[in-house]
């Protein structure tokens, strides 16, 4: 909504503050998403820095800096987001979706040298560009909630069970691709953001119930299409279950250790000294990026948890009641879709520190240590204040909305 008609000649300096006035006018809900985003970053900040530094300093760790650069960064992409009218980036959707495959192909390439494209822990996921390193399945996230909500804005096939074919090729192709870095855990992430997306779009149930039903029959036949570390995981993952301490010291060290960390939070936490202390000794693997929820849970104990899980439990809020208020269909679909990715992302994380959940490698939206993940998550955070503050205002039927014989 247009606050006042502005002059043909108005500097863009003026126009550009004018419409940053504009979108904090009409944001609305979306005002949870952004404070929940800052809130987690800076806790995310303070997590790093005691995983980094074992002991207290006048200044924040290399690392936890860093970080604080990736969040000015990712406010700056959220700022830039948020000036074009969305459903332009819906019209340009299917141009940055091919990129982002092209970019996810070139990782899979053998001729790729090593110092543009280094494996990590087995995985070929980065681009080494100097300074910061590109993951491509993160942005992958964003253009395929774009394309596939583009793509259904105006459709009712996807109402018959044929229909689901053409949303099911469009995400299978990035997700066949992330697999092969190997990267199973990101890969996981499209497919609740897919379902949550054909729930709002009006999918019929029936169908849905029956292709999870399908999936679940035939998940078994695909355990010895694992990896070898993949396995090791599921199996680790029952013998915690059985009480089995055979495999602390070996494929479970870093989930018990997790555990361990979590439980010496207590109900309210620990000085920040000594949670340096006990995250140094404990040797946590993957202290800054994976695991960073049990450093956050010994710090601040179940009580910071639960706050954790809240302001997670906000932006998902104000995400999916954006959604609700936009009677345009291309708006109502990207926050779904991106807060299935954050909720989806956030439950993976909290259940792998828990010890609930194998351990498959995915981080903590905004706290985990990362420059391409920090920065795709003030993206879409900035979408979302976009779709808030241009949402449309007319009395419009409401989108996605089918009798039962439709």
């Amino acid at each position: 909504m247009t606050l006042y008609s502005a002059p043909s000649n108005e500097h863009p300096l003026v126009r550009a503050v004018r419409k940053a006035f504009e979108v904090a006018a009409n944001i609305g809900p979306a005002w949870m998403v952004l404070g929940a985003s800052i809130a987690l970053a800076l806790v995310g900040v303070h997590a790093i820095d005691v995983g980094a530094a074992p002991k207290p300093t006048a200044a924040l760790s290399p690392m936890a800096f860093r970080q604080l650069i990736y969040i000015g960064l990712g406010l700056v992409a959220c700022v830039i987001v948020t000036l074009p009218r969305y459903r332009l980036l819906g019209a340009i959707s299917w141009g940055l979706f091919a990129i982002a495959l092209a970019m996810l192909v070139f990782l899979l390439l053998p001729f790729v040298p090593a110092w543009l494209v280094r494996p990590r822990n087995g995985a070929r996921g980065w681009i080494d560009l100097g300074p910061f390193d590109l993951q491509p399945s993160e942005l992958a996230k964003i253009a395929w909630v774009l394309t596939i909500a583009w793509y259904l804005r105006f459709r009712k096939n996807h109402r018959t069970f044929r229909g689901l074919l053409p949303p099911a090729i469009i995400t299978g192709i990035p997700v066949a691709l992330i697999t092969l870095e190997p990267d199973l855990g990101n890969a996981a992430l499209f497919i609740p953001a897919l379902f949550a997306i054909l729930v709002a779009a009006g999918a019929k149930l029936k169908h849905l119930a029956l292709i999870v039903t399908l999936a679940a029959m035939a998940a078994p036949a695909a355990y010895p299409l694992l990896l070898p570390h993949q396995k090791a995981r599921i199996v680790g993952l029952i013998l915690q279950a059985k009480g089995d301490a055979s495999a602390d010291q070996d494929i479970n060290m870093q989930s018990v250790t997790a555990q361990r960390l979590v439980g010496a939070g207590q109900e309210l936490g620990v000085s920040a000294s000594r949670a340096r202390t006990l995250v140094h000794f404990n040797a946590l693997p993957e202290r800054e990026n994976d695991m960073v929820f049990a450093v956050v849970a010994n710090r601040f104990g179940l009580l910071g948890g639960l706050a954790i899980v809240g302001l997670y439990g906000a932006w998902i809020v104000g995400a999916i009641w954006t959604a609700a208020l936009c009677r345009e269909p291309f708006g109502r679909l990207v926050p779904v879709g991106l807060a299935a990715f954050v909720s989806t992302q956030a439950i993976i994380n909290i259940g792998m520190n828990l010890g609930l959940l194998p351990i498959i490698g995915i981080t903590l939206p905004f706290v985990s240590h990362g420059g391409s993940s920090e920065i795709t998550m003030w993206v879409m955070t900035g979408l979302i204040l976009n779709i808030a503050a241009r949402r449309p205002h007319a009395m419009l039927r409401h989108s996605f909305e089918y009798d039962d014989d439709e």
